[in-house]
């Protein structure tokens, strides 16, 4: 018997890989026999860089560049098990939960540096990048990035600006001339589900500006500033960018990326592919997956509805574990051979929290029992 495990995180209790190696010990421990391969997933937020190095076999190097409010900070990226593919997370170095909360402030947080892990990757060889954009605490429309990459933004005084949000309605002139020449022989994939134009209503600031620490004043002036700094980059380019689908992400590193000819995809997709995900669902007999909370919204491109696609494809069957089975879940069944939720008694949610992983590890047993003997 053959199992894939392929989970997401349970947020705030379990990573991806600790969810999969949970399961993976429930199946030592009931079918011995079985043969079982932990791929643990993620969407391109927190945990993208964990999944993919541990898929992967690749390696974490450990570096110091400027954090969301500009200070160094030791932080890291990956190398794939290639050794030609880098992977930056974004939460890790321009993150949200890097930011406490009574400094948290839009107007001042900066992606300088997701420009400098790129800078050291390259001077290492690599050419080839996954970014994960999920959990930003920016909307600099990427100035910062840019700007360590070599491109040289000035105000009116010919000065070039600081790099952050309140800088975007200062720039009066662009120039790509400088940026690294190395950025030509790059390819960007960037993991992201976030569908927002750059500007506007539905834009980066007016959309996530408040959840990062912006009041309405300043969502106005960044989605005004964001337009300024957009505009003079589409004519230093002569494209257009700024209504692209997932150009809003992560506060318009979506359309920084863009502009330096990256391709957005589907975070589950492009995590999935990275990982391998269907050398390994091609020979499996089951497939198991899971995240924190399933309900109607997992059929909006949720991971474990990816995970159950991809199985479909092969004509395997998958089984859905979380930590809760949340409204609508019942029309999850279609989808999924059977779902389960891992709490077995009522408690409070941080009870369930804290005691998820002996409650997925005794789910996982029950599981493990019933499709040994199905399979015998």
């Amino acid at each position: 018997m053959n199992i894939v495990i392929a989970p997401d995180s349970y947020k705030g209790s379990l990573s991806a890989k600790e969810v999969g190696l949970t399961i993976q010990e429930a199946f030592q421990m009931e079918a011995p026999e079985a043969k079982v391969w932990v791929v643990p997933m993620a969407d391109g937020g927190e945990g993208t860089l964990e999944t993919l190095l541990y898929s992967t076999n690749g390696t974490k190097v450990e570096t110091t560049a400027s954090g969301p409010l500009g200070h160094a900070i030791t932080t890291g990226y990956g190398i794939l098990g290639d050794g030609r593919t880098a992977v930056i997370e974004i939460a890790q170095i321009a993150g949200l939960t890097m930011v406490p909360d009574a400094e948290r402030n839009p107007m001042q947080t900066t992606t300088y540096g997701v420009g400098e892990l790129i800078k050291e990757a390259l001077g290492k060889g690599i050419r080839n990048f996954i970014i994960g954009l999920g959990g930003s605490a920016t909307n600099d429309g990427g100035l910062g990035m840019m700007q360590a990459l070599g491109v040289v933004f000035q105000d009116e005084e010919g000065k070039p600006v600081q790099p952050i949000g309140a800088s975007l309605s200062k720039i009066v002139s662009v120039d790509f001339a400088p940026l690294l020449p190395q950025m030509k022989e790059c390819q960007f994939k960037i993991a992201s589900d976030v569908k927002n134009p750059l500007c506007g209503s539905n834009g980066a600031s007016f959309t996530y500006g408040s959840q990062k620490g912006a009041s309405q004043e300043q969502v106005v002036l960044l989605d005004k500033g964001m337009r300024n700094f957009a505009d003079l980059i589409e004519q230093a380019l002569q494209q257009k960018l700024q209504q692209m689908p997932g150009a809003g992400a992560a506060g318009g590193l979506g359309f920084a990326f863009l502009a330096l000819g990256a391709t957005l995809e589907p975070g589950a997709q492009l995590i999935a592919n990275a990982a391998g995900l269907d050398r390994y669902v091609q020979q499996a007999d089951w497939v198991i997956t899971g995240e924190g909370q399933s309900d109607y919204q997992t059929l909006y491109g949720k991971l474990p509805l990816h995970i159950a696609q991809v199985a479909r494809s092969y004509g395997k069957p998958t089984i859905l574990i979380s930590g809760a089975l949340g409204r609508g879940h019942e029309q999850l069944l279609p989808h999924f051979f059977s779902c389960h939720a891992i709490t077995h008694a009522p408690v409070t949610l941080q009870e369930a929290m804290a005691s998820s992983k002996e409650n997925l590890y005794f789910c996982a047993r029950n599981i493990a029992r019933l499709i040994s003997k199905k399979n015998h």
